[in-house]
C-alpha cells in the first residue's frame, strides 16, 4: 500500500519508505526526489516506483554526467559514472578531434561530454544504437547538428564518414551472458538487455567493433572502450588483431578500465 507524501514536509517520511525499501542512499535520493517532485500525488508515484527497484535516474527523469543533466527514460541505459573516465582519455588523446561519432550511444550521455569538453566548437558529432527508446533520448540530449542514426553499430552511419572519424567512442556491452542474471535487479529489469549482455565472453560486440573501426577512423584516429579489469587482455589483442595499436588506461577512483586502439598515420 502506498502512501501519500507532501513534498513541503515528508523528507523524514521518504527517507524511512526508501531505507525500508533498501536504498543505500535513502537521505540523498529523498532529497533528490522532493526536488523534482511538483504535487504530492506526483512525489508519492516517484517513491513508490524508486522503492519498487526502478532506477533512480529513470524515476527522475535524468542522470547526471560529467557535469551535465543528461536525459533519461524507462527503458534506455542508465550512464554510469565510471564511463566519465572514457570521455576524459579521449579528449586527452585527442584534444583537436573534429568529427566524433558515438557508438552504441544509448542516452547519447558520452557524446554530448565530448561536443561539450572539446575545446573546438564546430565538432561533426554522429550517434547510433539499435534501441529506438535510446535513439529518441539521445537526440534530445545531443547539441543542435549532431546528428543521430538507428541501426545495428556501423551500418546506419553516413558512408562518408569512412576515413575521417577522429573520436571513436564505443560503450558496447561486456558483461558475459552467463553473469548478466547477476546484475543489480536495477540493471537486469529495468535496462534493455542488448545494452548488457555482451556474448559468451563479454567481448562478442566488441569485437564487431574492432573488426570495422580501422576503416572509419582517420589516420590518428582512436577508438575508445569500456571493458572489465579481466578482460584487458583479450580486448587489447582483439584491438591488435585489427591493426589498431592498443593501450589500456585504468582509474581507481572510478572502478574504469579504458582500451584505446589508434590508427597509424598514413
Amino acid at each position: 500500500m502506498s502512501i501519500s507524501f507532501d513534498p513541503s514536509s515528508s523528507l523524514p517520511a521518504v527517507v524511512g519508505r526508501l531505507r525500508a525499501a533498501g536504498c543505500v542512499f535513502a537521505e540523498d535520493e529523498a532529497e533528490l526526489l522532493l526536488s523534482a517532485a511538483r504535487t504530492c500525488a506526483e512525489l508519492t508515484a516517484m517513491v513508490e516506483r524508486r522503492a519498487c527497484g526502478h532506477p533512480l535516474e529513470h524515476v527522475l527523469g535524468w542522470a547526471e554526467f560529467c557535469g551535465l543533466r543528461v536525459a533519461v527514460e524507462p527503458g534506455v541505459f542508465v550512464p554510469r559514472r565510471r564511463t566519465e573516465f572514457l570521455v576524459r582519455r579521449a579528449v586527452a588523446a585527442h584534444p583537436d578531434a573534429g568529427v566524433v561519432v558515438d557508438l552504441c550511444c544509448g542516452s547519447g550521455a558520452v557524446g554530448a561530454a565530448l561536443a561539450a569538453s572539446l575545446p573546438g566548437s564546430a565538432v561533426e558529432l554522429h550517434a547510433s544504437d539499435i534501441e529506438p527508446a535510446a535513439v529518441r533520448c539521445a537526440r534530445r540530449n545531443l547539441p543542435e547538428g549532431a546528428r543521430v542514426h538507428e541501426g545495428d553499430l556501423f551500418d546506419p552511419l553516413p558512408g562518408g564518414l569512412r576515413g575521417r572519424v577522429d573520436i571513436l567512442a564505443a560503450n558496447v556491452p561486456y558483461v558475459p551472458t552467463e553473469e548478466v542474471g547477476l546484475l543489480p535487479a536495477e540493471a537486469r529489469v529495468h535496462e534493455p538487455l542488448v545494452a548488457l549482455d555482451g556474448g559468451t565472453d563479454g567481448l562478442d560486440v566488441l569485437r564487431r567493433v574492432t573488426a570495422e573501426a580501422g576503416v572509419w577512423l582517420a589516420p590518428g584516429g582512436i577508438l575508445l572502450f569500456e571493458t572489465s579489469e579481466r578482460q584487458a587482455a583479450d580486448a587489447l589483442a582483439a584491438v591488435a588483431t585489427s591493426g589498431l595499436v592498443p593501450r589500456a588506461a585504468t582509474c581507481e577512483e572510478l572502478y574504469a578500465t579504458v582500451v584505446v586502439g589508434t590508427k597509424p598515420a598514413a
